[in-house]
């Protein structure tokens, strides 16, 4: 991956959605160029999905937690079953597995504060693995990438962290 490719990711993930022609005009190249790296990016993995980022409150799900899950200790062997059950429920977004003293962050949109306690409630607490959770509403959400300048790149993000 070079400095252009770099670009073309970071173009991308502000943007999924960007016409070809535009993306090679914000990052310097031909279109044709730009989409045979973009191809590559796809075939060697790098560029795993393109999806949509929709506003959960207009689909009538208005409330958004993460709710971090603490297994107990003897289901660690249940971790990834856990996991594959949770991701499939309807309320749920994304499942983050961690390593500290949580075992899970899930994400959940729901209609009510009151869906959220039964969804908390009933389908993850009342699991015999968990020792605990901790639910958290989400006031807003906004994503990195999406807000950054135009034009940044993957050194930028790295220089300004300190790495």
């Amino acid at each position: 991956m070079d400095e252009i490719d770099e670009r073309i990711v970071w173009e991308l993930c502000r943007e999924g959605r960007l016409p070809n022609k535009e993306l090679a005009e914000r990052v310097g190249i031909a279109p044709s160029t730009c989409l045979a790296r973009v191809r590559a990016l796809v075939e060697n993995g790098v560029l795993r999905s393109f999806h949509a980022q929709p506003d959960w409150a207009s689909l009538g799900l208005p409330i958004e937690a993460i709710v971090a899950v603490r297994l107990k200790a003897q289901a660690r062997a249940q971790i990834k079953t856990y996991a594959q059950r949770v991701v499939t429920l309807p309320n749920v977004l994304d499942v983050f597995f961690l390593g500290g003293a949580d075992d899970f962050l899930i994400h959940v949109a729901c209609t009510t504060t009151g869906q959220l306690r039964d969804f908390v409630a009933t389908e993850l607490s009342m699991d015999s693995s968990v020792a605990s959770t901790q639910t958290n509403i989400i006031f807003d959400h906004l994503i990195g990438v999406e807000h950054m300048a135009a034009g940044g790149s993957w050194a930028e993000v790295r220089q300004a962290v300190g790495s």
